[in-house]
């Protein structure tokens, strides 16, 4: 299996849905937050933050997949705004899953098994990032999905759209040995006061019905501000 996407002579992995500091300025306070209850931040791959000031734009391979994907991903999107993510939801443009779009471009495309099981897609941000601010990345859904030869519930599709997303700004599975069997496990993730696993949970977390689906938990927002703060903090733009 490959998970790694090219930046010149850089490379980094991330794991899909079931998913080195950069430089910190003299004076400047270093990256604070790479964890918290709910959620793990990717620090593996040198991504630690996200950009306070610049923007984030959701490009797709095809006006096919525009349309088809765009209604998974509005509702994820305004809540990230809505915590200080500068991001859109933008056009078309060529996606080669192999190297890193354009700096800030979460790029969608879709293929059959990208990760050569079924039922399994999979996002990758743009490993090793300047200051390790994320620089946006490739999101490749298994096309099993659409053709009918996957079936997964309504619910685990739109959060696995987003899912997908967060991996490429740099959010990691944050499953943990809560068993104590050696093993952070399938689903064993904290759960919030509603019972509610985190969306990043592998292989699938976040709200199972219809309203909530595809929307970020109190612990995705929750990451996103610590990582909009270590760029404050680190002096990033």
């Amino acid at each position: 299996m490959s998970d790694m996407l090219r930046t010149g002579a850089a490379a980094g992995a991330a794991i899909a849905v079931m998913c080195a500091f950069g430089v910190t300025p003299a004076g400047a306070a270093p990256p604070r937050t790479l964890a918290g209850t709910g959620f793990r931040v990717a620090e593996r791959l040198g991504v630690t933050s996200v950009s306070p000031s610049r923007t984030y734009t959701v490009t797709f391979a095809s006006a096919r997949l525009k349309k088809r994907y765009t209604p998974y991903l509005t509702g994820a999107v305004t809540q990230m705004r809505a915590a200080g993510v500068r991001i859109v939801l933008g056009g078309v443009e060529r996606v080669d899953p192999a190297r890193c779009p354009p700096w800030g471009h979460i790029q969608y495309t879709q293929t059959y098994r990208p990760l050569g099981r079924g039922g399994y897609s999979k996002g990758l941000p743009c490993p090793h990032p300047a200051k390790g601010v994320a620089s946006g990345g490739v999101v490749t859904m298994d096309s099993e999905y659409f053709d009918g030869t996957w079936h997964m519930a309504p619910h685990e599709l739109r959060n696995t759209f987003v899912h997908e997303m967060l991996h490429t700004l740099g959010l990691d599975h944050p499953n943990l040995d809560l068993d104590g069997d050696g093993e952070a496990g399938r689903y064993e993730c904290a759960t919030g006061p509603d019972g509610v696993k985190p969306v990043m949970c592998s292989p699938n977390g976040g709200y199972a019905d219809a309203a909530g689906a595809g929307r970020l938990t109190p612990f995705e927002e929750r990451a996103l501000r610590a990582m909009l703060a270590n760029a404050r903090g680190a002096g990033a733009d």
